[in-house]
């Protein structure tokens, strides 16, 4: 199995590290603080405690053995393999989410704050005298280190330690009530993990960001578009799906959202913010279909914009000033203002696209051209979806277009499928966006994780067939061909 769990994750040895030399700076200014304390009749007492060297040699002698087992201090920042989160509870990375119709939006949190370091709060401006017993646990700092000043802390020198994240993207599924992929889920003793394999639930779970495409609608109320071949739609319960699978945000921009009218989409809307689950590419009214999901990782912004141009037959409204629905792109304009909005307001800005040909591998002439002018308008990758089946990728200015997902989870089909990482690091002065394909096949209402390095190795090179100019190594990163 590739690794990419253990790349989403914050590495916290360092943070252990800092502990120790912390420690070993707290003692050593304790002991500074001790002999500047000495006063007439102290004088004598001080310095037959110095004389010996006992005290100090000891904790000097500590605080060289902690540092030279950096493990022993750093137990409770171990990451957990599946969900990244340490023993103490924190993960390496905080992600904030934002209510629709917002300019950022707070909705559910997906992490803790990554825990480097003491907050600013913990640290005593000034040059206090070295605190109590008693000073030291009001200050909260650690047990058995009650005696130790925590003026003593590393100062903030202001140096960018870099940012280092991932945002995950799956293709299509369907949770409508009366097709086969929920009468499936419905009869599994585990739900949705017997559905989709435990490594692909772990990859999505330990992403920074989890995104993928809300293909229905949650409602128990419209009526079916009149003339529709399918329509879907779910219970509202079934939202409880996308917590299982750990997604952070959903594209609402596709060509099934609104197939039971405005009322079930408005339903939709509800239940998504009920559940706390950010939603994009649709809304209220058009500004609001048009607004950025903004999300946080790792302290950078991550805008997602997502608009739709999949139906032939246009049944599927766009919002209005007054009117709720999606946003289209078979007129770019908007789309290009949305993005270039996301990009003004955020560290990088990833364009969601619902379009093309349905089980089809080859591109229609719109992708190729307007995928170029999304990255243009700001993009710093395009993802697409709608197809049902993978398309291929093309790099244009350095900068990534997968031009469809393909189908996550949605039909017995037998297809190829994958999970889409981007993984983002860097720092102020320079950055790196990594592209990396997770192998799967959908079958009989299953999606499992490819294993095998020849199956592996055979998806790999059917997307580099389709693609335009990529080439796959066997761990699945994508890069650029010359």
């Amino acid at each position: 199995m590739p690794d990419v769990m253990g790349r989403n994750r914050n590495d916290k040895a360092l943070t252990g590290k800092r502990a120790v030399l912390l420690l070993a700076l707290c003692l050593t200014f304790s002991g500074c603080a001790l002999w500047g304390q000495d006063s007439p009749g102290q004088g004598d007492a001080v310095s037959a405690a110095a004389g010996t060297g006992t005290e100090s040699e000891s904790a000097d002698a500590e605080a060289r053995d902690g540092a030279g087992a950096p493990g022993e201090h750093s137990e409770a920042a171990v990451p957990n393999p599946v969900s990244g989160v340490g023993e103490s509870g924190e993960s390496g990375t905080s992600t904030s989410h934002a209510e629709p119709g917002s300019d950022v939006r707070e909705g559910t949190e997906s992490g803790a704050s990554s825990g480097r370091g003491m907050s600013d709060s913990s640290v005593n401006q000034g040059n206090e005298s070295e605190p109590s017993d008693e000073q030291g646990t009001e200050a909260g700092l650690p047990a058995g280190q009650e005696g130790v000043s925590a003026s003593a802390s590393e100062p903030d020198n202001g140096k960018d330690d870099g940012y280092d994240f991932t945002v995950c993207f799956a293709g299509d599924i369907n949770l409508d009530e009366n097709w086969g992929t929920t009468h499936f889920l419905d009869a599994q003793e585990n739900g949705i993990y017997d559905c989709i394999s435990g490594e692909l639930t772990e990859i999505m779970q330990s992403a920074d960001i989890m995104c993928l495409n809300n293909e229905f609608t949650y409602s128990m109320g419209g009526s079916p578009l009149p003339g529709k071949a399918y329509t879907f739609r779910a219970m509202p319960e079934r939202v409880e799906v996308l917590r299982q699978l750990g997604v952070d945000a959903v594209t609402l921009a596709n060509n099934h959202v609104y197939d039971y009218g405005k009322e079930a989409l408005l339903d939709t809307f509800a239940v998504l913010e009920e559940a706390e689950v950010p939603y994009f590419g649709a809304g209220r009214t058009l500004e609001d279909a048009m607004k950025p999901l903004y999300l946080e990782a790792d302290g950078k912004r991550i805008a997602l914009v997502g608009a739709s141009r999949a139906e032939k037959n246009k049944m599927t409204p766009q919002a209005t000033e007054t009117e709720p629905g999606i946003l289209r792109c078979y007129d770019t304009e908007l789309y290009l203002q949305a993005i270039q909005e996301g990009k003004e307001n955020a560290d990088f800005c990833i364009a969601f696209v619902h379009w093309g040909t349905e089980y089809s591998y080859d591109l229609e002439q719109v992708q190729l051209e307007t995928g170029k002018a999304y990255l243009d308008a700001g993009a710093d990758a395009v993802i697409g979806a709608h197809s049902h089946c993978l398309q291929g990728m093309e790099y244009y200015d350095g900068k990534p277009i997968i031009y469809s997902l393909g189908n996550y989870w949605f039909n017995e089909k037998t297809l190829d499928t994958m999970l889409l990482q981007l993984h983002f690091t860097g720092t102020e002065e320079d950055g790196q966006l990594e592209v990396q394909v997770i192998p799967a096949v959908q079958a009989g209402y299953r999606t499992t994780y490819t294993a095998e390095a020849k199956e592996q190795r055979r998806i790999y090179d059917f997307l580099e067939s389709i693609s335009v100019n990529v080439e796959i190594s066997d761990e699945g990163i994508v890069k650029e061909t010359e």
